[in-house]
């Protein structure tokens, strides 16, 4: 046994040796023990490139979740203000409201625009975009002509309120009378496509609309009489893309013929302002003969004078990403977009202090929180914020200039033809001996049936004259 283990011992010694005396292979080395500081070592120069180029990524995204939460932000504050805005009833309106004139007034514009511009049709369909919470209705229903009434609105809590003084309007009807068909949905006109709404896609709307789509500007593709907007399409003009978007929608919803009639802030009225207040800060522009250049085209330079990718099966809240158009010239030789964007940063953000201005009386007031063009000309024609604030009705909420030979210009390019413009105190004059408009006057008490007079106080015309009144044809 033990010569057996001996041989297999001898056995094994020659593999061992052979191993051992091989001088090709170099015994393992183990790896040297790191000193601190001295392994992996990146050159200060490449760690502070590796820095800078994480905090460039931080601050990109901060940009990025800081414009998204903007672009939310103010559709959220709007739709959220509207929400919370009492339903105080006809009655206090009436009686008890500080600016029962102005609300008149305004109701009285708004019911002559609707007058003027029904047509001969003996059964027409509207579709009311930002119909709010239905306070058009009545309006409507004294028309004797509407088929259909289909209203949209963001704000949900005024969609349910519509819906509800609808249901009530129905309830008062005197035996054998009939009433409009009408439905209401909650939707964001300008952000999304209206098409996606059922009884709009029953009654037809054309998606191809716009620049480019010759066969939609030859036979038209909606279904729908008339289109208004009262008193809410200052906010599509927040950007290009919801300015068509909105236009799409309005377009694509009119037969040819159509009307899309409406009541916006007067831009006339904040251009003369603007120059006003530039004027005081002497910072108006001047010509050699000392009087402002204004020997320009009209027509806007847009940014996508060429090119309309709006897709109509997408929300607009969350568009197709662009490279920064901050940085782009906007096409008059030294102003730039980014001016034109600094209208929408508030002073915490960064603007001088100094640079906004307001004006107003005690009923109204509009505030500009930063830079303007000292020109008086809104230059590109989107994304100048101000705020709005009327006593019981608005609490100072962002709204948007529309500049109106840019906005004409825009309409142009969807087949809608300008018919019609005038402010609200014109619009009185040119309408308010018309037979039946007159008498409206009285029912509405805009005034006095025994005397005539207006029943409107001057700050509250003040705040009137602050708006215009439209209509445009789909050719």
């Amino acid at each position: 046994m033990a010569g057996e283990a001996s041989a297999a011992r001898g056995a094994r010694r020659p593999r061992s040796r052979s191993r051992s005396d091989s001088r090709s292979r170099s015994p393992p080395q183990k790896r040297p023990r790191k000193r601190p500081g001295a392994g992996a070592r990146i050159a200060t120069a490449e760690q502070d490139a590796a820095r800078q180029r994480q905090v460039q990524r931080e601050r990109e995204q901060q940009d990025r979740a800081h414009r998204e939460a903007q672009a939310r932000g103010v559709h959220d504050v709007v739709k959220q203000h509207y929400n919370m805005v009492p339903e105080r009833g006809r009655d206090w309106r009436k009686t008890d409201s500080k600016i029962k004139g102005l609300r008149s007034f305004n109701n009285w514009v708004k019911s002559s625009t609707i007058q003027k511009f029904i047509g001969d049709e003996r059964r027409i369909k509207v579709l009311d975009m930002g119909c709010g919470k239905g306070g058009d209705l009545q309006k409507w229903h004294a028309s004797r002509k509407l088929e259909l009434y289909v209203g949209a609105d963001p704000a949900d809590v005024s969609i349910k309120q519509a819906r509800d003084r609808y249901e009530k309007m129905k309830k008062g009807l005197r035996h054998n009378q009939r009433i409009f068909h009408a439905e209401f949905y909650t939707k964001d006109c300008f952000g999304e496509w209206v098409g996606e709404i059922p009884i709009i896609k029953d009654v037809g709307i054309d998606p191809g609309v716009g620049p480019g789509n010759a066969a939609s500007q030859r036979w038209g593709g909606g279904g729908f009489d008339m289109v208004t907007m009262m008193f809410c399409m200052h906010y599509a003009f927040e950007s290009e893309q919801k300015a068509r978007g909105m236009l799409r929608n309005v377009a694509g919803a009119l037969k040819k013929g159509g009307r899309f009639i409406g009541t916006i802030p007067n831009s006339d009225v904040l251009s003369a302002k603007v120059i006003e207040h530039h004027k005081a800060m002497g910072t108006a522009p001047e010509t050699a003969n000392g009087t402002a250049d204004d020997e320009e085209d009209d027509r806007p330079t847009f940014a996508s004078d060429d090119e309309d990718d709006w897709d109509p099966e997408k929300s607009l809240d969350d568009p197709k990403p662009k490279e920064d158009e901050t940085e782009k010239e906007a096409g008059n030789g030294e102003e730039s977009v980014k001016e034109g964007k600094a209208a929408e940063q508030p002073k915490e953000d960064g603007e001088v202090e100094g640079e906004g201005f307001e004006w107003g009386n005690s009923i109204y007031k509009v505030k500009f929180p930063g830079k303007t063009p000292p020109d008086g000309t809104f230059r590109p024609p989107f994304g100048w914020k101000y705020f709005y604030f009327l006593d019981e009705a608005v609490d100072e909420v962002p709204e948007y200039v529309v500049p109106w030979e840019a906005f004409r210009a825009l309409a142009e390019d969807y087949n809608l033809e300008l018919q019609y413009r005038k402010p609200f105190r014109e619009a009185w004059e040119d309408l308010k001996d018309d037979h039946e408009l007159r008498e409206l006057s009285y029912r509405m008490s805009v005034r006095d049936r025994n005397t005539g007079r207006l029943m409107v106080s001057e700050e509250e015309l003040d705040a009137a004259d602050f708006y215009h009144t439209f209509c445009f044809y789909k050719v």
